[in-house]
């Protein structure tokens, strides 16, 4: 019998059903055994020795392999064929080591195979090879390096930033470059210009669109006309001016297809077609690779989606030539196969793009076999694959200037367009582009010749101002970074997830927005690590890396050299006071905090009390801006740059006086964004104040409003069963209505003001009908999605008191953020259990047994007793877990070194995630 170890079980279904009698093949659920999050895992001072500790989640399907390994005839290694693969592989061969499942001369082959299919299977199986020691030279690097710059740098971050979380080497400067992108846009000065269009027609009728472009025999660019002025004399000189053709340039123009998809390539697309979020890409394209069951047998669909190559292999060109002479004809298919060449900056192993493993399986025809998502992101690569064989697209491009005379002025207008003469590979495939794109080339001009006159039908003169670059898309960031040699196709999508999880971003209309959070931590970093966040300086440690996977340098070398610089700039600021580094942090981001006032005054001057000056503060819940007269004067400012986003201005804005009292009633924002003041502060005492309810603009809020808010809670009647008053008002958790103990959130904020009584009592009604939350959520039967495919029984999806879950034989797996109840399939819960299962051991949560009843004189004092010891009783457990060092020693790498324990705080979990 033959062992064949995958990472998946989905894998190792498919691979059953290929392999046959003779072979068993086992799953080992990714990674088995990593760093343990603590200090010391990697030790610089005995070059880097490396501490491995076996996931625990991992012990039994280790045990079960080690069994299955002990009377086979041999081992193959079939992870995936990528670095991260290849580690998995050397983990995997570690272990077994370790526990002695190897017998003496036990054959141990490693095979990998680019797509899951029984051709490229039983080929793979016919070459095998030994693991290849550079590549997971280079993992461990990696991780090595990702292991001492979080457990190095975060510590330094938590103590000198309140509220920071922890700093990744690689996503540190994707962050930055997000942060870099807001400065540009905070920075940007609008500029007013204006455009004049001239519609035309031909003697024969057809009309037209040109642009003024010269004037006087000088060019005139998009910014030229200024002013409405300018724009008004030229359009009075062309109410006048008699129009010619000068001259008419039509010229034949060719439209390549794009290669086919690399890892970068295809999230950048679903991100821009589908809509679909980097990391949910991948999970799709995990399973469209790992096999989809068709008919009663798995076919893995795709072929490796984790790669850098745009080469096809020969019999996958041949299969895709065929189905374009067979669909579209010869016309369609070019003499000879295209062939592509990478272009990303450090492009890693050559494996293949990501194509169909077989051109046949059209995607009318196998949509009846996957889900929505998953057909979709299918016809993606299907049709990216085939239009990259087929003709190039045929245009001619057309070009037509126009002289108008008016007066003794000489004037020039220019008309563009373009017609498409042959579709070629554009009958299948258009590439998504982030931005509208000019729509001036697509249009179709008539026929005209030089010398032709021209009549004049409309003239229009149009104002524009120009804008800021766009925040970036994940897809364009994603771009980006490839474009930089900045992170691997494989962390993407995890660098994007990290810096979201971690509040650093936040996705708004699809784009990326830096929390002030995240500006401060670069703003941070770049003060005292500036070579660290350097696009180069990390685009070059990614060479270094591949030079290490080619077996061009020592990986430890490698590692010397970073340690010894890193380490000195970590131990220059390790005595420098929080209030040193907020110094340094106000000093550099002042142009961005504090941008010129109009009337010309110190942009640092409080507005409240008028001597005061501003300057960045650092509180538990982020930065602010405060006075240097607190606690006399207690005026805040949001850390965000004043207007930006539409947000309310910076200063006190003054909307009236409250007719009751006379004071001053104001929309101020502070830290926790803006509000409504009623008068100033009068020694002790505070305001009063009301906050805006969500999704109200600051710019819309009058003096009617401001006092209707600070009015609240108000009454809005008595319930008509028993007489009592329903309240509305807004909390913590927003605009409500209330009754009693009965509390109703409100679906529109505003409503807060305007809810009569018959829509409040209709919502307290439906709260009532949901029950109680823990009856309402534990009782929820939930929906049916279907059998497991092969556990049995039926997987429903629930709701639940920390959100929407899927639910399985005891085992529960939240929904993702991108997930709701009424679009999860089956496929995808699948995968959410079995990812919770692997993290529980397969373990489902049991109910703790019934206690007997206690005693009737000891019943009192056991409830007195639950009652002071229920919550603690979760962090008494957990104290426990840290003083148990048996289990990371038995597991520890042969030869690796041993430490002392630990006298220093343990380190955060955090910053041990890789890149």
């Amino acid at each position: 019998m033959n062992v064949v170890v995958v990472e998946s079980p989905a894998k190792a279904k498919t691979l059953n059903k290929y392999l046959g009698r003779g072979y068993e093949v086992l799953a080992s659920f990714g990674h088995v055994r990593d760093l343990p999050p603590k200090d010391g895992s990697v030790d610089p001072n005995a070059d880097f020795q490396m501490v491995w500790e076996i996931d625990g989640k991992a012990q039994k399907r280790l045990a079960d392999i080690a069994r299955a390994v002990k009377g086979a005839d041999k081992l193959i290694l079939a992870t995936d064929p990528d670095r991260e693969g290849e580690a998995i592989s050397w983990h995997l061969l570690e272990v077994l080591k370790q526990k002695r499942a190897l017998s003496d001369g036990q054959p141990i082959e490693r095979v990998v195979f680019n797509a899951i299919t029984k051709q490229a299977v039983t080929e793979a199986m016919k070459n095998p090879r030994r693991i290849d020691q550079a590549l997971v030279d280079a993992y461990l690097a990696r991780r090595a390096l990702d292991y001492l710059v979080g457990f190095t740098l975060s510590p330094v971050l938590w103590r000198k930033l309140p509220g920071a979380r922890s700093a990744g080497r690689v996503q540190s400067v994707a962050l930055r470059l997000v942060c870099d992108r807001e400065l540009e846009i905070e920075k940007f000065v609008t500029q007013e210009y204006w455009s004049l269009v001239a519609t035309l027609a031909t003697p024969r009728g057809d009309s037209f669109q040109a642009r003024l472009v010269g004037a006087d025999g000088k060019r005139i660019t998009r910014l030229d006309i200024g002013s409405g002025a300018e724009a008004e004399a030229f359009k009075q000189a062309l109410e006048q001016a008699r129009y010619t053709v000068a001259t008419v340039d039509a010229r034949p123009t060719k439209r390549h297809p794009q290669p086919p998809f690399t890892t970068s390539t295809l999230q950048q697309e679903a991100s821009r077609k589908l809509g679909f979020a980097p990391a949910h890409t991948m999970r799709v394209a995990q399973r469209l690779y790992e096999g989809i069951d068709i008919g009663g047998d798995t076919v893995g669909l795709i072929t490796y989606m984790r790669t850098d190559g745009v080469q096809i292999a020969p019999e996958g060109i041949a299969s895709i030539r065929s189905v374009v002479k067979s669909d579209y004809g010869d016309r369609y298919l070019p003499s000879a196969p295209r062939q592509y060449q990478t272009k990303a900056k450090n492009a890693q192993e050559a494996h293949e793009a990501i194509r169909p493993t077989d051109m046949t399986r059209r995607p009318r025809e196998i949509a009846r076999y996957l889900d929505a998502d998953q057909a979709r992101l299918y016809e993606l690569i299907y049709l990216r694959a085939l239009s990259s064989q087929m003709e190039s697209a045929e245009l001619e491009r057309t070009t037509v200037d126009i002289a108008a005379q008016a007066g003794g002025r000489a004037l020039e207008l220019r008309a563009t367009g373009s017609v498409v003469t042959f579709d070629g590979f554009l009958a299948v495939y258009q590439e998504g582009r982030d931005e509208d794109p000019d729509d001036e080339e697509s249009r179709r001009l008539p026929q005209m010749s030089a010398g032709e006159a021209l009549k004049k039908l409309a003239l229009d003169a149009t104002q524009h101002f120009t804008e800021p670059p766009p925040r970036y898309s994940e897809a364009s960031l994603v771009k980006r970074m490839e474009e930089l040699g900045i992170g691997r196709p494989s962390t993407y999508a995890s660098i994007l997830q990290v810096l979201k999880d971690r509040n650093y971003v936040r996705l708004d209309k699809r784009r990326l927005v830096p929390e002030d959070r995240g500006r401060i931590v670069v703003a941070f970093l770049e003060s005292f690590f500036s070579r660290y966040v350097e696009y180069d300086f990390t685009a070059d440690l990614e060479e270094q890396l591949d030079r290490v996977s080619n077996n061009e340098i020592v990986w430890h070398e490698l590692l010397r050299r970073f340690w010894t610089d890193f380490t000195g700039a970590v131990d220059s600021i390790k005595d420098l006071k929080i209030s040193e580094v907020i110094d340094a942090l106000d000093a550099m981001l002042a142009p961005h905090l504090f941008p010129p006032r109009p009337d010309g005054t110190d942009p640092r001057q409080c507005t409240t009390c008028g001597t005061g000056r501003l300057s960045l503060k650092l509180g538990r819940y982020g930065a602010f801006l405060g006075c240097s007269n607190y606690p006399e004067c207690r005026y805040t400012r949001p850390f965000s740059v004043p207007g930006a986003d539409g947000a309310a201005e910076a200063e006190n804005r003054v909307l009236g006086q409250d007719p009751e009292t006379g004071l001053d009633v104001t929309l101020r924002v502070g830290r926790f964004g803006p509000y409504i003041q009623l008068g100033e502060a009068n020694g002790g005492d505070k305001p009063k104040r009301a906050g805006l309810p969500r999704g109200t603009d600051p710019a819309a809020v009058d003096l009617d409003m401001a006092l209707g808010l600070l009015s609240l809670p108000r009454e809005v009647g008595k319930h008509p069963e028993d007489g009592e008053p329903i309240l509305a008002g807004i909390g913590r958790f927003g605009a409500y209505v209330q009754h009693g103990k009965t509390y109703a959130n409100l679906e529109a904020g505003d409503e807060v003001l305007t809810i009569g009584l018959n829509r409040a009592v209709t919502l307290l009604a439906e709260k009532l009908a949901k029950g109680p939350r823990g009856k309402r959520f534990g009782g929820d039967p939930g929906r049916p999605l279907g059998d497991h495919p092969t556990l049995g029984g039926t997987i429903v999806v629930k709701a639940g008191r920390y959100g929407p879950y899927v639910s399985h034989d005891g085992v529960n797996a939240t929904l993702p953020k991108d997930k709701t109840p009424e679009t999860i399939t089956l496929a995808e819960a699948v995968d959410l259990l079995a990812a919770r299962a692997e993290k529980t051991g397969g373990a489902p949560k049991r109910k703790a047994p019934a206690k007997k009843a206690a005693a009737p004189k000891a019943a009192k004092a056991k409830n007195a007793e639950a009652e002071d010891t229920a919550k603690p009783a979760k962090k008494a457990a957990a104290k426990k877990t840290p003083a148990k060092k048996t289990p990371a020693k038995k597991t520890a790498a042969k030869g690796t070194a041993k430490k002392p324990a630990a006298t220093k705080p343990r380190a955060k979990k955090e910053p041990a995630q890789a890149e």
